[in-house]
Order: structure tokens, then C-alpha cells, then sequence
């Protein structure tokens, strides 16, 4: 018998250098989400994903513990993020979850509800829009998943070093959602609540759409801390703790 919730998660950035992370969401897997009607995950699960032959422990573990859910009863839906944009239909089979696109427009207890990684919405940041384009086109990935496992390791650390660099010299807020961005995603998606991660910066925001008041829940990332939104018929919850 299902619960009667559902569970939204997101940048968990899971690798085998972080096992506290790993740990803390086997047990959320186990303890929280186990008969609920589904699970969400908005993108980067992973801190990096090379292909569906990535060859980490904790890749084959999240598989098994994700197929072992399904198989109960909940099934778990997977939006790409920027950092596990390679994952594919062989992975996703593997682990039981059902690949959505992004954004998704779910009926949520009978709230119109938009599903996003969130990046797509991070418009002031031009540079990475344009990178975004680039590396995530269907060609560039299909080249991608055809070098040797041991170049797209370079490529990825590669990826990771720049990530950061780019970070520390931009300003804050251009790596924050545009607000515009988010009403025009609302009014065009006939959305009510929209859930993303992404930013690492997890609120609760209100936002006025033609008269209306919309909601826009911001996931946590699982770095020194750990949490998730659960919502049900009677709203959602924002959860966050130190891991």
C-alpha cells in the first residue's frame, strides 16, 4: 500500500571519495522512501559520469539499492544533471529508474508541478549556457561515449578542475536562477509549484504569475550536509540536515 508522499531529491554528487554521502542516502533510501509512490531525482546523482561503463563501487551499489526499491513497489525517476548528463538507458535499466526529460510537468496531488535540474534557468550566466549547449549536444555525447574509458576519466577531471575555476571568478548571484527565467518557465510549462536543485542554496521562494501565487522549492546538495522535499495532498516539506 503506497504512503501517500512523494520524495525529491538532487545533487548528491556521489562518488567513492565521499562514503559518508553514500551511506547517509542508502539509509534515506531504506528509512524515508521505501513505500512512498515515487522518488525524483533532479540531476547530479553523481559527481561525475563518464558513460554507463563507469566503473566506480559506489556506481554499481546505487544501482543495486535503487533496483531493490523499484522492484518494492516505488518507482524512481531520473532528470539529468550537468554533472550526469552521460547517464543512459543501460544504467538507468540496471538500477530500475525511468529516465524523464528536462523540465517535466508532473500533476502532483493535483498541483501542476514543474520538474528541473534548475541549470536552464541560470540565465545571467551566459558562459556556461553556451558551454551547456555545446557539451550536451546528442553528437558531442555519442563522440564522448566512444573514446576509451580511460580518456573520458581525463576528460571528466579535466571537466571538474574547470568547474571550479570558472566558479570562483564569476559573482555569485549570475550562478543563482534568473527570477524572469523562472516566471517565463512557469507561465509557459501552466505550472503552479516548480522543484529544481542545481544551486546548492535549498528555500522555499513565492513567486506571482498572473495574479497567482506559484512556489519554487530548491533542493540541498549533499556535501557537508544531506536532505530532500517530500510533499504529499497537503504540500510539500523541506528537509535538511548536516550529514
Amino acid at each position: 500500500m503506497r504512503s501517500g508522499r512523494t520524495y525529491f531529491i538532487a545533487d548528491l554528487h556521489l562518488t567513492d571519495e565521499r562514503p559518508v554521502a553514500t551511506g547517509r542516502f542508502f539509509r534515506f533510501l531504506d528509512e524515508n522512501v521505501a513505500g512512498a509512490d515515487a522518488l525524483y531525482i533532479l540531476g547530479d546523482l553523481f559527481e561525475a559520469w563518464i558513460g554507463d561503463d563507469h566503473d566506480e563501487q559506489v556506481a554499481h551499489d546505487t544501482a543495486r539499492h535503487l533496483a531493490s526499491l523499484v522492484a518494492s513497489g516505488t518507482p524512481v525517476f531520473f532528470m539529468h544533471g550537468n554533472r550526469d548528463f552521460m547517464l543512459a538507458k543501460a544504467y538507468a535499466a540496471r538500477s530500475g529508474m525511468t529516465l524523464i526529460p528536462d523540465p517535466t510537468r508532473i500533476d502532483l496531488y493535483g498541483i501542476p508541478t514543474l520538474l528541473m535540474h534548475g541549470d536552464l534557468l541560470c540565465t545571467d550566466d551566459a558562459a556556461y549556457q553556451k558551454f551547456r549547449q555545446r557539451i550536451q549536444h546528442p553528437v558531442v555525447k555519442a563522440l564522448l561515449r566512444k573514446l576509451p574509458l580511460i580518456w573520458r576519466r581525463g576528460i571528466a577531471r579535466q571537466a571538474r578542475a574547470g568547474s571550479t575555476a570558472a566558479k570562483a571568478g564569476k559573482p555569485s548571484e549570475i550562478m543563482d536562477v534568473n527570477a524572469h527565467a523562472v516566471v517565463q518557465t512557469l507561465h509557459a510549462q501552466h505550472a503552479q509549484r516548480l522543484i529544481h536543485g542545481h544551486t546548492h542554496r535549498p528555500a522555499h521562494h513565492v513567486h506571482q504569475l498572473d495574479g497567482q501565487t506559484c512556489e519554487r522549492w530548491v533542493l540541498p546538495d549533499w556535501y557537508t550536509r544531506w536532505g530532500y522535499l517530500v510533499c504529499d495532498a497537503q504540500g510539500c516539506t523541506l528537509k535538511v540536515e548536516d550529514l
